[in-house]
């Protein structure tokens, strides 16, 4: 009988799968521009706060022109992760799809993309908000990171 079963597969320990962690990986691991984007994509559609701090190099800006007052408000990378929080935890859903880019410079460090966003607060509370990102990207230990993002959202 031992014979017998020592050709049989355990299905509690099924075989590693090692297919996974390929080109159409869910995470990147930013060696490259578009895992930026991938993992922006991934951190809001998960609302993963842990993914998202990656994408932020640790002196990150966030700039937004506040239109009622008239001037622009900026904040750093603290302040960004406690307002990114605050929105994966105040909605049901949150869908980002990423457009063309738009500008970039030769060394990829300077990128206008284009983005649609839908927000779900609730079924009947949605807002769509269509814009650019205006980002300043750092490659770091192999590894690309927001530096710098104007937000140019017609919101």
């Amino acid at each position: 009988m031992l014979f017998i079963m020592s050709g049989c597969v355990n299905p509690f320990a099924p075989k590693l799968d090692d297919s996974i962690g390929g080109s159409d990986r869910l995470i990147s691991n930013q060696s490259d521009i578009e895992g930026v984007f991938k993992n922006f994509q991934y951190a809001y559609t998960f609302k993963d706060t842990l993914i998202y701090s990656q994408l932020l190099h640790p002196d990150f800006i966030f700039t937004y022109r506040d239109y009622d007052k008239g001037y622009d408000v900026s904040w750093g990378r603290d302040e960004e992760m406690k307002t990114t929080y605050g929105l994966f935890q105040n909605t049901q859903r949150l869908d980002l799809i990423w457009n063309n880019i738009i500008i970039m410079s030769g060394d990829s460090t300077h990128i206008i993309r284009s983005f649609n966003l839908t927000v779900s607060f609730s079924p009947v509370d949605i807002e769509y908000i269509d814009g650019k990102v205006n980002l300043e990207l750092i490659k770091t230990n192999n590894k690309w990171q927001i530096y710098r993002w104007i937000d140019e959202s017609n919101y």
